[in-house]
């Protein structure tokens, strides 16, 4: 009988491409991977990798047998869901992703509650942006994730994926406390014509969604200040630097010298919890679900 951990490193290297993507993974030493690979070959009398320059190759035998290992941990991971369910109790290890403002405006009520409820359920906890969390799900890296999108730049999901909508976010502009537009209820894509803007790094959700907001009023918005952390956001406003579209959720105190003015279209992000169709019985999930609806209320 194949052994089922060699059987999924060579499912990871087919899934990552590298023996060490897939080391990264599964938690293990590219080493390791490559001894379980080893003893698979001697097990199936099959080369399995080939070398190709300085990486490896999967031979077309390998493909065949990763594609099988893939069906064959979708029927265990099966198995486990259904021995759960029927023990009907919240229990084991839920691996969860979220992105970072999330992580900080959301998972800390539903972190305590799961642990209030559900002491049996060991939960971690993996800050992760919404793209590579959906794929992290889809492969079973995760279990659950919470993810986002804006409305006019959708998150793909893969159908293998259900999802439940938690709640809805509202961004607002920061500006200097000296900027001349501080003192307007409300401010609208053209009021902004010429701004330096500071942005997420470019091929992030929230990058995309600003480019998207100013191209549909007509708009090249000129991306001055790339940078991931909010904190760097409020410093940089707070030295008089540039102007910024900034989530509500896990918004820290506004600094002295910013001001917050609303947009008009008001910008909306959507939260989704998404997670793996056929671990939907999990009672874990369910559990997760149901404290992620109380908190969000």
């Amino acid at each position: 009988m194949l052994d089922l951990g060699r059987l999924k490193a060579l499912h990871a290297v087919a899934a990552y491409g590298t023996v060490g993507a897939a080391a990264e993974v599964l938690g293990y030493t590219p080493s390791a991977v490559s001894q379980q690979i080893a003893k698979l070959e001697r097990e199936t009398r099959t080369t399995l990798l080939e070398r190709q320059g300085r990486g490896v190759r999967l031979t077309d035998a390998a493909l065949l047998l990763a594609d099988t290992a893939g069906q064959v941990l979708k029927l265990v991971e099966e198995a486990e869901v259904a021995l759960e369910e029927q023990r009907g109790t919240a229990i084991g290890r839920l691996c969860v992703g979220s992105f970072a403002t999330a992580a900080r405006g959301l998972l800390p009520d539903v972190l305590a509650g799961l642990m209030e409820q559900h002491p049996a359920l060991d939960v971690r906890l993996t800050e992760v942006d919404p793209p590579e969390a959906t794929e992290a799900v889809a492969r079973g890296e995760l279990d659950l994730a919470i993810v986002h999108d804006w409305q006019n730049a959708p998150l793909p999901v893969p159908e293998s994926l259900s999802r439940m909508k938690i709640c809805e976010d509202i961004a607002d502009v920061f500006l200097p406390a000296t900027h001349p537009l501080v003192h307007r209820d409300f401010l609208e894509p053209s009021d902004l014509v010429g701004a330096r803007w500071m942005c997420q790094p470019e091929g992030s959700i929230c990058h995309d969604w600003l480019v998207r907001t100013f191209h549909g009023a007509g708009i090249e918005p000129e991306l001055v200040y790339r940078v991931s952390e909010y904190q760097t956001h409020y410093a940089l406003l707070a030295k008089g630097i540039g102007v910024a579209l900034i989530p509500r959720l896990g918004r820290e105190a506004v600094p002295d010298g910013v001001r917050v003015v609303p947009l008009r279209p008001t910008p909306t992000r959507r939260l989704y919890a998404v997670w793996r169709k056929q671990a939907s019985r999990r009672p874990a999930i369910t559990a997760a679900l149901e404290v992620i609806k109380q908190v969000a209320v």
